[in-house]
This record gives C-alpha cells, structure tokens and sequence, in this order.
C-alpha cells in the first residue's frame, strides 16, 4: 500500500485553513496569518501553496476570497465552510 505524502499534506493544509478561519469568524482572515498557522504544521509551506489551497476551497464554495488591489488576500468561511468545520454540513 502506497501513500501519497502530498495529497495527505494537501489535504491536512485545507482542513487546517478551514479551522483556522472558522475560529477567525467573524473577521477575515488576512493570507500572512493563514501562512504562519500553515508553517506551526509545514514550515515549508510557500504563499503560492496557500493561495492554491485556497483557490481549491473557493471552487468548493467553502470560503471567500477578497483579492484586494495592493496584492494580498482575505478570506472567510461560507456557511459550508463552517458546517464543515464545526461538523454539521449534511
């Protein structure tokens, strides 16, 4: 049986974004603050990691992303982001 190291990673990241943000509601959270909750699990975690998990949890309509002009993001749960999180989603 094989693992594949970088799925797990993948996924632990998006389910770890997703708490992260539902214990910032009701403030979005700011990009810089998701990646050194990222980097306490992966210190090698890279911004262009993040915003492509993030990316990936938007078309899944789980969060919402603000993509401000001066180049950084914020990003809040939707309610599935948070039935999920909270273990509620059906």
């Amino acid at each position: 049986m094989n693992i594949d190291m970088q799925k797990v990673r993948r996924e632990s990241l998006r389910w770890l974004l997703l708490l992260a943000l539902n214990n910032s509601r009701p403030i979005a959270a700011h990009e810089s603050l998701l990646l050194q909750i990222a980097r306490a699990i992966y210190s090698d975690t890279t911004e262009i990691e993040l915003r492509r998990e993030l990316d990936y949890l938007e078309g899944r309509k789980m969060v919402n992303i603000s993509r401000h002009p001066a180049g950084f993001w914020t990003t809040e749960p939707t309610a599935l982001g948070t039935d999920i999180a909270e273990y509620t989603a059906e």
